[in-house]
């Protein structure tokens, strides 16, 4: 299939120009290009209508998850007919596995893996193993290594209604591909056999699974059948079911890798008696003897990924296989915010490298270790075949290597950079929360849809204005910007004992929560969002009507020239959209920031006159979070915000309303949903508590 772009409105202002000398350079052979465009001009819009004249696979690389989960949602809208997928790192939380010889700790590899996000990975190198018509958001988790693509597309397990295959052999297949049988949990990565009927519910799905029914020794019937009910909802004539891990391996290769492993081994075992190092010698030999019985007897074992040189036949010298090795060659590489991404992607490979040398240093792992490991920048050059560059701010490698820049300046709304004014940092807490009060009390029009299906009328785009699936009155919303976790943390404490509702956001959080906390700010469940650099690049909220940089004067990364201009770009989206800095002095920062500001709204000042526009802010329905499955709604859930934004006397009236509810049920023998407003009113005393000791 070829892209189908969905577009309500075409390209307006100087997209036109942008989409046509991009697409115009590239299809002269152009390595790498550059689209700079301000905040609000439709940037996404205009890498959308790129990604379908070009017509190929495209990899949009984010420079952290939340700008690609935004991402993500708005390419959905885009191209609704076509494959758009989601690929970052599956881990909610990941420790390492390191050794510090300093103390002599050995720091076990810990992690908890997001499961909704390891199902949208499979479905990311599934689609591009079956079509063309791919766009795949991804993280810098695209350079780290994964499982050979070769081994991935041949280990597939395909069927057809009438062919002769046996029902054995078939559940062989199942297990070579790390599927694991099981007749009474039936999940993901699973299969169950009744009869001559084999059941498998792929990796990659949620609620449907496939259904194989044999007669002998030919497939009979296959349909797709819904995992709850069991009933069939479709009739089959082919079927394809990827493998349940990324590191899977056929057998006559595991036994090859399994020769190579232990010739390896006896090789460090060697170094290590010849040193002297008995303790070492006796780890890594414990430990990878353990492994090859697992990966002979199971075809996996912990920490397999650490084996993946072998696994796949490759050598020291060799890059390791990411994502990248399963585009085809001719494919595109969006780099949105790419003065970020880039050097993001840059820094991957040295401290990957430093803490897995001390580890083979020491015996806990064998050299090949070392290839488990994020691609080097050269390496991941090396798999360019033709690159955009996405910026407001583009640095020096894209300037270094572009050979066309398209500028996008002009919204097509109107809107105009806004107005930045400074301040003292005496009092600027007690400045910041008397500005909020001004924001907050004005109330404004926003169309709100908690509907999954709706779609914005106005995604990212050209990002004309345009009336929502029914309006209705809200808050006006406030980004505040500080140096660090504890300052946004305790000022997010300060702001909630004024009564004020207020969240903040910061690394810790995990990745489905982030893109939950922002939802929730833009449906008026608080008011205020406390945070440090995430709040900068691609934060799209429109809503947003100030943007409190704190601590302006305070030189270095996260108070740049660039990054005040992505910060200030935050509050573009509406027209009342102001920014403030609180500085004792302007730094060069500062002053080169501000004029390059006041340069952009003198263009777009001069264009909304020239052609009568009135600026507008810009419109938009709120996404849905980005899951490839749903559950249930409870039913029992009390809507509106959650404790964390609430402040004490919400908390208490919230905590008597679920006392009440509580009592009611189990008035009514409803034991279950009393249950759960107990625990919802434990949750609300509980924060209640940490306001009164000070730590809510």
């Amino acid at each position: 299939m070829s892209f189908k772009l969905h577009m309500p409105f075409q390209p307006t202002g100087d997209q036109p120009q942008a989409i046509d000398q991009i697409v115009q350079g590239f299809r002269e052979g152009n390595q790498f290009e550059t689209l700079l465009g301000v905040t609000g001009s439709g940037k996404t819009f205009t890498m959308a209508n790129v990604i379908q004249a070009l017509d190929k696979p495209t990899l949009v690389i984010a420079h952290n998850k939340t700008l690609a989960t935004q991402l993500y949602g708005e390419f959905k809208e885009f191209f609704p007919e076509n494959a758009v997928e989601y690929f970052v790192s599956y881990y909610d939380y990941y420790q390492p596995e390191a050794y510090v010889p300093s103390t002599d700790t050995y720091i076990e590899k810990d992690s908890s893996i997001n499961d909704e996000i390891d199902k949208l990975r499979h479905s990311a190198t599934a689609s591009l193993t079956e079509r063309r018509d791919v766009v795949i958001i991804s993280s810098v988790s695209c350079i780290y290594g994964l499982g050979s693509p070769i081994d991935y597309q041949h280990m597939t397990v395909s069927l057809r209604p009438g062919m002769e295959k046996d029902r054995d052999d078939v559940i062989r297949q199942l297990i070579d591909i790390q599927f694991t049988r099981n007749d009474m949990d039936f999940h993901r990565g699973t299969f169950r056999v009744r009869g001559d009927t084999v059941e498998i519910f792929p990796a990659s799905a949620t609620d449907r699974a496939f259904r194989v029914e044999f007669f002998g020794d030919e497939v009979d019937r296959i349909t797709e059948i819904d995992v709850l009910t069991g009933e069939s909802l479709n009739k089959l004539e082919h079927m394809v079911v990827f493998p349940a891990s990324h590191y899977v391996v056929a057998p006559d290769k595991m036994e090859e890798a399994i020769r190579r492993i232990e010739a390896e081994l006896a090789e460090q075992e060697a170094f290590f008696k010849k040193e002297g190092k008995l303790l070492e010698l006796q780890r890594i030999s414990e430990r990878t003897h353990f492994d090859i019985e697992m990966l002979r007897e199971t075809g996996f074992c912990s920490g397999i990924e650490n084996y993946s040189m072998h696994l796949n036949g490759l050598t020291p010298a060799d890059s390791p296989h990411t994502l990248l090795d399963y585009f085809p060659d001719d494919f595109l590489i969006i780099v949105d915010e790419s003065h970020m991404t880039i050097p993001q992607i840059g820094g991957m490979y040295n401290g990957d490298q430093s803490r897995k040398s001390t580890l083979v240093d020491f015996g806990f792992r064998l050299p090949s270790a070392k290839c488990n490991r994020p691609l080097s920048f050269e390496e991941f050059e090396s798999h360019i075949n033709q690159m955009l560059f996405v910026s407001a701010t583009p640095a020096k490698y894209e300037e270094s290597h572009e050979l066309l820049r398209a500028e996008q300046i002009i919204r097509p709304t109107g809107l105009l950079d806004p107005e930045v004014v400074v301040r003292p940092v005496r009092g600027q807490v007690d400045d910041l929360i008397g500005e909020i009060r001004k924001v907050v009390n004005r109330r404004i029009d926003e169309p709100i849809s908690d509907d999954s299906t709706a779609v914005s009328e106005n995604p990212d785009v050209g990002e004309s204005s345009s009336d929502g699936d029914g309006d209705r009155a809200m808050h006006g919303k406030v980004l505040v910007t500080t140096l660090t976790k504890r300052m946004a943390e305790d000022l997010t404490k300060y702001l909630k004992e004024a009564d004020i509702r207020v969240r903040y956001l910061h690394s810790d959080i995990d990745t489905m929560e982030r893109a939950e906390i922002i939802r929730n700010m833009r449906l008026d469940k608080f008011d205020v969002l406390v945070g440090i650099n995430l709040l900068r690049e691609g934060l799209d909220i429109p809503e947003v009507q100030m943007v409190a940089i704190l601590d302006a004067d305070k030189e270095g990364f996260l108070r740049s020239e660039t990054s005040l201009i992505q910060t200030i770009g935050r509050a573009a989206r509406n027209v009342d959209g102001r920014v403030i800095m609180y500085a004792d002095s302007e730094t060069d920062s500062m002053k080169n920031a501000i004029s390059e500001t006041n340069r952009r709204r003198e263009i777009q000042d001069a264009y909304n006159k020239e052609h009568n526009i009135t600026p507008q802010s810009v419109r938009k329905a709120v996404r849905d979070l980005i899951k490839i499955s749903s559950k249930a709604d409870d039913d029992s859930a009390e809507p509106g915000k959650d404790a964390e934004s609430m402040s004490y006397k919400e908390l208490e009236k919230a905590a008597r309303e679920m006392l009440k509810k509580m009592n009611h049920a189990a008035t009514e023998l409803d034991f279950e949903s009393a249950a759960k407003y107990r625990d919802r009113m434990m949750e609300y005393k509980k924060h209640m508590q940490d306001i009164r000791n000070g730590n809510g």
